[in-house]
């Protein structure tokens, strides 16, 4: 019995078997992490490739079950690791039995933008990897036919994508193609960046790509748009609360964080009107001085100057930041600000470094077609996406996983615990001064507000929720859809395309918005905790460092492990 317990792996060592096995399951996954073998491939898409996944993670759990039986294994390191492999896998396994991937539609999550989005940060300084971007366009039409499958595999068990998750993916594909422009799809003009000496091979494999998005495109348009129409776009409680899970890593109480929506709500909307009038005297509402500064407030022109500024803005947060609340190693102090591709959702978003810090993190705006971009829009943003936010968080898991496990800093992450972090960030920020400009302070307000609009809208609408009595917005009526995008409109500075965008994002993202502010609030907490038992003596650059060195934690365990620091 001894010798079996101690030829048992220990958790750490079946995590980090785990991640060896899904890299060659999903070398999108594998890509991320910087493995080159998984540079040319594109994961199965279909059912089969999906049933293989989720039986690698019902083998890992029961390797993990002997692993945790081992003498040792309650170490802090060993605990923290089991405890996170072991809740996401039983959480991935949930979404799969109930066959949410079947049903997979999106404006910003669904495996065609996860086989697009992962040729941007493939290397591509030599030939060498040029050619992998070729193999890999070549791999997009069976990749595509497996998603093609899965779809149709739903449609066959009457479980039905969005109605108008569909809608926006075919225009989006639509736009990627380059059809309703008469310009060459974007998979050409990215292949179009490649050397010369492998100029024509490219070409194919673009023309080969560019037809399977084109198929896809189609297909949604003729076959499944017809067959789901009239679907709902909300998901109820029973898949809200198993996505909600999946997202945040916690068996929410979404009543509570419902009503603490609304108090988020009502603080920030208070805190907005002072600094309105600092902005825009007697302005009626904080978002008529918002829209005021849309024209007169402080902007960059031009796409190229607004990623420069983007850049220029990181490194001073990194300069200023260094040494005074954090301790940051030279590979953290890299990040590149980039400008995201056409057709891409509205919101920004951050790409983590590789493992061996050779692609750096990097921050992705998307212009929208735009030219000119208000400063009070782009600066708390940025410290989300950026840093301190997604970039530190992120780029330190990346630097400590040989002291962790891979699987922690890497394919385990809670997106409750980074978006959380990103939030908290940007009030930190907020808290250190670097937000004292009204326009810069407002801008941070408003995106505070659609955070806590977040909360409400989303678990409001999917689960058909009571607008409450001291709502300003419809009291005592029941969320629609309809009504959370005229919600979020009067009470958002973001245009009218992007808030449509968000409110399509959200149903098709169940539960993943309110990680946000839930998980902003874990972290303060967790935070003040540690301050209270420490008292005079808390240090808050030792706390950061120790806090951004855990790795991956669910909602459910992170408060508790903050509070220990």
């Amino acid at each position: 019995m001894s010798d079996t317990k101690n030829s048992a792996p220990l958790p750490r060592q079946v995590a980090d078997s785990y991640v060896d096995a899904l890299v060659e399951l999903d070398p999108i996954a594998g890509t991320y992490l910087g493995v080159p073998e998984s540079y040319g491939r594109l994961p199965d898409l279909s059912p089969a490739g999906q049933e293989e996944l989720a039986e690698l993670g019902r083998d890992t759990l029961r390797q993990l079950t002997a692993a945790e039986a081992r003498a040792g294994a309650e170490s802090d390191a060993e605990r923290r690791c089991a405890r996170l492999l072991r809740e996401r896998l039983t959480a991935e396994l949930a979404v799969h039995e109930a066959h949410e991937g079947l049903r997979a539609v999106s404006n910003l999550n669904s495996p065609v933008h996860a086989v697009r989005g992962i040729l941007t940060v493939m290397p591509s300084d030599t030939e060498e990897d040029w050619g992998r971007i070729a193999q890999r366009l070549r791999a997009t039409p069976a990749a595509l036919e497996g998603y093609r499958a899965s779809l149709g595999a739903g449609l066959a068990k009457q479980l039905p994508g969005g109605p108008r998750q569909v809608a926006t993916m075919i225009g989006q594909l639509s736009e990627w193609i380059g059809e309703d422009t008469g310009e060459e799809s974007w998979f050409a003009t990215f292949a179009g960046q490649g050397p010369d000496a492998l100029r024509a091979e490219l070409a194919e494999a673009a023309e080969a790509a560019t037809g399977a998005i084109r198929a896809v495109r189609d297909w949604l348009r003729d076959v499944y748009a017809p067959k789901i129409a009239g679907a709902p776009e909300t998901v109820g409680r029973e898949r809200y609360l198993r996505w909600a899970r999946y997202w945040n890593g916690a068996d929410l109480d979404v009543e509570e964080a419902y009503t603490y929506g609304w108090a988020e709500f009502h603080r920030l909307l208070a805190e907005m009107r002072t600094e309105a009038e600092k902005v825009l005297p007697g302005a009626a509402t904080p978002w008529e001085a918002l829209r005021h500064l849309d024209t007169h407030g402080q902007a960059v022109e031009g796409v190229d100057e607004v990623r420069d500024w983007l850049q220029s803005l990181m490194d001073e947060a990194i300069e200023k930041l260094d040494g005074t609340h954090f301790e940051l190693a030279e590979q953290v102090k890299r990040v590149e600000s980039r400008i995201a591709p056409p057709g891409s959702a509205a919101a920004p978003y951050y790409t983590q470094p590789s493992m061996d810090f050779t692609r750096p993190g990097r921050t992705w705006l998307p212009t929208m077609g735009e030219t000119r971009f208000p400063v009070y829009d782009l600066v708390s943003t940025w410290y989300h996406e950026g840093v301190p936010g997604h970039h530190l968080q992120l780029a330190q898991w990346t630097l400590v996983a040989d002291d962790l496990s891979r699987y922690q800093t890497s394919v385990g992450m809670v997106s409750a615990n980074a978006e959380g972090w990103a939030l908290y960030a940007e009030r930190l920020m907020d808290e250190l001064g670097f937000l004292a400009d009204a326009e810069q302070r407002l801008g941070y307000l408003d995106a505070q507000m659609m955070r806590a609009v977040r909360v409400i809208v989303d678990i409001g609408m999917h689960l058909g929720m009571e607008i409450p009595a001291d709502s300003p917005f419809h009291p005592g009526e029941r969320w629609t859809p309809e009504l959370g995008q005229e919600f979020f409109g009067m009470h958002s500075g973001r245009p009218a395309d992007f808030v449509e965008s968000e409110l399509v994002r959200y149903l098709g993202m169940p539960g993943q918005a309110i990680g946000y502010k839930l998980g902003e609030r874990a972290w303060l907490t967790g935070r003040e905790n540690a301050r209270a038992a420490h008292g005079d003596a808390f240090d808050a650059k030792r706390w950061h460092m120790a806090a951004l060195s855990q790795g991956s934690l669910g909602l459910d365990d992170l408060v508790e492990e903050l509070s220990a620091l």
